[in-house]
């Protein structure tokens, strides 16, 4: 079993990525749904004010530890997390345990045309892998029902959407138990990643949990997200130094 950490009291689940494939494979077995949520600090940062999210997070299968942040903040805090499971590094991972395990994979969201080459490139990196289907489509509740209703026709397995944080979560909660998915995750811009649309930081970058700076230099719009990065850190370095003063802590901060 793993242990569930509590960041600025928020799950973050201490898992390594081959942990996290043997518990899908055994919730695969075991049947019935599972959500899979990728947590990083943009989504924990809005976990604390969206109540709907932050039940989502409580009640999912894995709470993937996303981001070099929650790295630093757990050992700052003395809740360690051992390894980064990234959403964009997960999905192979996942399409490779469909194509071993004879499970369909579904691609939901990202502009039209992306999910189908992300697609290509995961039949590439899991040779044999099923891909039942493609749609870009919307978070939209009108569309809802007929999102489920491809879903069930495709008979869609492992489900990965492509809304971005926190509509994929949502709609998955929301959803993707009616659409007779096994497991389903939020990706983020995953698709554009595997598809090639936009560029990844070079390994060294991603190493050293500098991907963020690559990724404000070439996409400069997203400096309001990049904010939920330090004030993240002040929290748990305001935290830390209650602890260290054996100060009263604020409620949901541990």
């Amino acid at each position: 079993m793993f242990v569930s950490r509590r960041l600025l009291g928020v799950r973050v689940d201490d898992v390594t990525y081959s942990e996290a494939l043997a518990l899908c494979r055994r919730a695969i077995e075991a049947g019935g749904f599972h959500q899979l949520v990728t947590v990083n600090t943009e989504m924990l940062m809005l976990a604390r004010r969206d109540e709907e999210l932050y039940h989502i997070i409580e009640s999912a299968y894995l709470a993937l530890p996303d981001g070099a942040g929650l790295l630093l903040a757990g050992r700052l805090l003395r809740e360690p997390l051992r390894e980064r499971v990234t959403g964009v590094d997960f999905a192979p991972h996942l399409a490779r345990l469909a194509a071993e395990t004879g499970q369909s994979l579904y691609l939901l969201g990202a502009a039209p045309g992306v999910a189908e080459q992300a697609a290509c490139r995961l039949q590439g990196l899991a040779p044999g892998l099923h891909v039942a289907g493609c749609y870009a489509g919307t978070p939209l509740p009108a569309e809802a029902s007929w999102i489920i209703s491809l879903l069930r026709r495709a008979k869609a397995d492992i489900l990965l959407v492509a809304f971005g944080v926190p509509a994929e979560e949502k709609w998955i909660a929301r959803n993707a138990p009616a659409a007779g998915v096994k497991l389903a995750m939020g990706v983020g811009g995953a698709f554009d990643f595997l598809a090639g649309a936009v560029p990844r930081a070079p390994q060294w970058m991603r190493d050293h949990g500098l991907e963020w700076l690559y990724r404000l230099c070439h996409q400069p719009w997203r400096w309001r997200r990049m904010l939920a990065l330090p004030r993240f850190l002040a929290l748990v370095f305001a935290l830390r130094a209650r602890r260290l003063l054996r100060l009263p802590e604020h409620r949901g901060d541990a």
